[in-house]
């Protein structure tokens, strides 16, 4: 976390190197090193301590099982960050996950007047980071309280590294906007009767927040108002830190050795893939044939927790939290998730896992593989798409009738303006196409997937995830089968 130091590049090819050996007391050192910071993660992103102890394990479980696809051993922390994420994300989107019981806060043994002033910075940063999307949260949480770099952040999100750059470079402005706008409002309410109206809360809530930068931006007193740098270790310090349990250092190194549980690990390594070419596990995307198995009565719920996966954040007394599919955590609260797999004691026996691992392929991200912390700003790397070859039958003899002709999926772009969304829509010509959204383009989130007649259309809801909208902009939402709709907006 800031403030503290993290493992170095030596340590991660030196660690990274002996799991590949199969040296157990490493993994113990693995765990001691890296887990307290994977916990919080996981923690941030689930919003329960029982499902992120069994995040936690299985990620650990998963790293060693696939150690041997990573090829950046200097780069161990952050694809375990990846791994972790992947498997969190899994278990938000499930119907059986375990929720409410958020990990106590670790103990920092201030006193009670530290503890009151770190309340008063903990508000201030509640409020400034209300202001950013779920993506811009978890991008600046894991590059200043985990100390991981674009690169980490690359692999971590799925993202191209030209795509991480621009995010992070914009995050760290809206960041400044907000935090100069949120310390107005905490010190100079009074002097404005604007900033005054949209501060009758604190913290202040996400729609408040983003309407008071947008005040001060365009206030002239407000404007000119000079207030204290405060740099965003500074201010992310403060957020709370969750508490790893102490007894779940033997469930995970019992799970991830015992002899009797290698059918279970294999099961748990299976949800993690497929991988990239530079082994980092590519992001979790739910299959079409799991959201139709739900059970109805728990779509409305879990419509929400899918939202909050992209980008939703969830304000608490205590926490700040954010992230998923489309943006991170934070502390000790963050979103809830979960599945039906929870960490067993020790000497108890694991239960089987029946999740199926996704099937589905989703883009790879180009990174560069420089072992150096700062990537290169001139890369311009590219995410494409794999899809596998559709299997033909054998010829046949006899005169069976030929099959459905398969059709082809036809995309219409749109604009949205300064509004926050407009509809893409979908057409299938010549045949019948499954179909479903694969990535996005620009501050742009989107997802969707189904079946389309022949002839028939379907629209598809695409979203802007950026605060401030000045400027003419571009995006895209890709689709598969082939195809690309052109977005514009502010």
């Amino acid at each position: 976390m800031a403030g503290e130091p993290g493992p170095g590049q030596n340590d991660d090819v030196r660690l990274a190197n002996a799991l590949r050996a199969g040296d157990v007391i490493a993994l113990t050192e693995v765990y001691d090193t890296y887990a307290p910071f994977l916990y919080d993660y996981c923690h941030g992103l689930l919003r329960d301590r029982v499902e992120a102890a069994g995040a936690l394990r299985n990620a650990f479980i998963a790293a060693r099982e696939h150690i041997d696809r990573l090829t950046e051993p200097e780069r161990l922390r952050g694809w375990m960050y990846a791994i972790a994420r992947k498997e969190a994300m899994r278990r938000r989107d499930s119907p059986n996950r375990h929720t409410g019981q958020e990990a106590p806060e670790a103990d920092d043994e201030l006193t009670q007047e530290q503890l009151v002033r770190r309340e008063e910075r903990r508000l201030l940063a509640h409020s400034a980071l209300a202001a950013l999307n779920g993506r811009q949260r978890e991008a600046i949480d894991l590059l200043v309280r985990h100390e991981l770099d674009e690169v980490d952040l690359c692999g971590i999100l799925g993202i191209p590294l030209e795509e991480t750059l621009a995010l992070v470079e914009r995050t760290r402005e809206d960041l400044a906007a907000s935090l100069h706008a949120a310390l107005i409002a905490q010190n100079h309410w009074e002097d404005c009767p604007g900033v005054g109206a949209l501060t009758e809360s604190w913290p202040l809530p996400p729609q408040a927040a983003a309407a008071l930068v947008r005040h001060v931006a365009n206030c002239p007193a407000c404007a000119e108002r000079q207030t204290p740098p405060l740099p965003p270790d500074r201010l992310l310090s403060v957020l709370p830190i969750a508490a790893i349990p102490a007894d779940l250092r033997l469930d995970v190194l019992t799970a991830a050795t015992a002899e009797d549980r290698a059918g279970n690990r294999r099961a748990i390594a299976a949800w993690t893939e497929p991988f990239d070419e530079y082994g980092w596990p590519l992001p979790y995307q739910p299959t079409p044939t799991r959201v139709r198995e739900r059970p109805a009565r728990r779509r409305g719920p879990l419509v929400a927790a899918l939202a909050v996966a992209v980008g939703v954040v969830v304000l608490s007394a205590g926490a700040v939290s954010a992230f998923g599919g489309d943006g991170t955590s934070t502390s000790a609260g963050g979103p809830a998730a979960a599945d039906s797999s929870e960490p067993v004691p020790s000497g108890q026996p694991e239960p089987t896992p029946t999740d199926p691992s996704p099937t589905v392929t989703s883009p790879s991200p180009t990174r560069t593989k420089s072992p150096s912390k700062t990537p290169s700003p001139t890369a311009t790397p590219t995410r494409t798409a794999t899809t596998r070859p559709p299997l033909r039958p054998p010829p046949s003899d006899t005169d069976e009738p030929e099959p459905p002709k398969r059709g082809e999926l036809s995309v219409d772009g749109c604009g949205m303006g300064t509004r926050e969304s407009c509809s893409i829509r979908i057409t299938a010509v010549g045949g019948a196409v499954t179909w479903r959204v694969t990535g996005t383009s620009g501050e742009l989130t989107a997802g969707g997937a189904g079946r389309l007649a022949a002839g028939a259309s379907a629209s598809v809801t695409v979203r802007r995830t950026n605060v401030f909208c000045f400027g003419g902009r571009t995006g895209s939402v890709s689709f598969s089968p082939g195809g690309s709709a052109r977005v514009s907006y502010c």
